[in-house]
């Protein structure tokens, strides 16, 4: 069951309505707020709908509901008759647009439907039943007045000089005729043609078709959402707000947990890089110090050599025969606090 058939069965059929059309609409300006603090029922969802009685003389309503969310039900707000509907404003005359005006004995909405399509199928639905009603409401006041002027005749209303003439008879209802004042219609203001001509069965079939389409491309993203873990809307209704926190707090957990994780690899770079630079000034301390204890080794070895051939056959007065010169050396390089190189120079 589709959301009109839901509200025709719940508002319209107990109180021995028709609703002919329900467009989903939102407000195109919003209302001033009151100084005066109110009971918030969180969001809803606000349809027009235009309704018949089954009763005679039939009567159209245009009848705002609301549906909020969370809720199954729906709830009927304001509800006003055609004649008390002054204008409708299609805003666009030129081109299909969701905007139009509702403009009433006390009031002017201002609304924009949910598409340009069901714009067009409401106003154009209301815009029949309005023609269909005032010729049936014109008719009818004046066909009791020709029958209230041109009554039965019988033998006694041609008797006596009380009766009226047929000349008195067409004054008075001359006279009758001009007291009565008919009702101001509904005035349609920059609204499509093909809206108000004689081709709108044909237009109609092709608006019904392009809503259609309009929400089936509405349900594939909540059943695709749906599909994906991330939401619960049901097929035809829009995501709720639940659902909508819902995925951009997922979403800021995901932000957020990737940021720790740069964070960390961040502080990972910044420690190897000390550590680079750590094991690069220890390198270069460790080359200054092997450089300078081979200067020395070699200075040693010198020094030996030319002790060794100044003296005297391998003796001397302060020498020793067979002098060794170093073998080796072995040096500790620290690399770091808990690791050692030890180098060997033969």
């Amino acid at each position: 069951m589709n959301i009109q058939s839901a509200i025709n069965k719940e508002l319209f059929i107990p109180h021995n309505e028709r609703m002919l059309v329900a467009v989903e609409v939102e407000r195109r300006k919003r209302k001033r707020l009151s100084f005066l603090p109110t009971a918030s029922k969180g969001r809803y969802t606000t349809f027009i709908c235009l309704s018949v009685t089954n009763t005679k003389p039939h009567q159209l309503h245009i009848t705002k509901v609301k549906q909020f969310d969370g809720s199954p039900s729906f709830t009927r707000r304001s509800q006003w008759t055609v004649e008390q509907l002054r204008q409708v404003n299609g805003i666009n005359p030129n081109k299909d647009s969701p905007e139009f005006d509702l403009v009433f004995d006390n009031t002017v909405d201002q609304w924009v439907a949910s598409s340009a399509a069901e714009k067009c199928i409401f106003v154009q639905i209301l815009y029949h039943a309005c023609q269909t009603h005032w010729e049936g409401t014109t008719g009818v006041k004046a066909g009791k007045v020709g029958r209230k002027g041109r009554g039965p005749h019988t033998a006694q209303d041609t008797v006596g000089p009380s009766q009226p003439t047929s000349s008195q008879r067409s004054r008075a209802l001359q006279t009758r005729r001009k007291s009565y004042v008919p009702p101001r219609q509904t005035e349609f203001i920059n609204c499509q043609s093909k809206l108000t001509g004689d081709a709108g069965v044909l237009n109609l079939a092709i608006y019904r078709c392009k809503a259609f389409l309009n929400r089936m491309k509405n349900m594939m993203v909540p059943n695709r959402t749906r599909s994906q873990g991330r939401g619960k809307a049901a097929p035809g209704q829009r995501l709720s707000g639940n659902t909508v926190a819902n995925v951009v707090q997922r979403m800021n957990v995901a932000l957020g947990e990737r940021g720790d994780r740069l964070t960390r690899a961040e502080d990972k770079t910044v420690e190897l890089m000390h550590k680079a630079q750590q094991f690069a000034d220890n390198a270069h301390k460790v080359r200054q110090e092997t450089d300078l204890q081979l200067m020395v080794i070699r200075d040693r070895d010198d020094t030996d050599r030319t002790n060794k051939q100044s003296g005297d056959g391998g003796r001397g007065s302060g020498g020793r025969v067979g002098h060794p010169i170093t073998k080796g050396l072995v040096v500790q390089i620290p690399l770091c606090p808990n690791h050692v190189l030890l180098c060997l120079w033969a």
